[in-house]
C-alpha cells in the first residue's frame, strides 16, 4: 500500500457548526409534526432526514475529502433507498 501522507484536518468550529446545524433542523422537523400538514408532512420530514444525513455524511464521516469512489458508492445506495421509498408509497398508495 502507498504511504499517503495527504490528511485533512478540520477545524473543532467547523464541528461545532455543523452540530448546531444538525440540532435546528432537528427542532424543525419536531415543529413540523406539530403542524397539520396532513400528506406533506412525511415529504417534509423525509426531506430534513436527508438533508441531515447528507452533513453527517459529508463532515462527521469524512465522506467530503475520501475518494471519488467512496462518494459514488454512497450516493448510488442513496439513490436506492430512495427508490425503495417511492416503491413502498407507491404500493400502500395504489391499495
Amino acid at each position: 500500500m502507498s504511504d499517503n501522507t495527504n490528511h485533512h484536518i478540520v477545524p473543532y468550529r467547523t464541528y461545532g457548526l455543523i452540530l448546531l446545524l444538525l440540532l435546528v433542523l432537528t427542532g424543525t422537523s419536531v415543529a413540523v409534526t406539530q403542524i397539520e400538514l396532513t400528506r406533506w408532512a412525511t415529504v417534509v420530514a423525509l426531506l430534513l432526514a436527508s438533508t441531515k444525513s447528507a452533513f453527517v455524511l459529508a463532515i462527521f464521516m469524512h465522506l467530503k475529502f475520501d475518494q471519488n469512489i467512496y462518494k459514488i458508492m454512497a450516493t448510488l445506495i442513496i439513490l436506492l433507498v430512495a427508490v425503495v421509498i417511492v416503491l413502498t408509497f407507491l404500493d400502500y398508495g395504489f391499495r
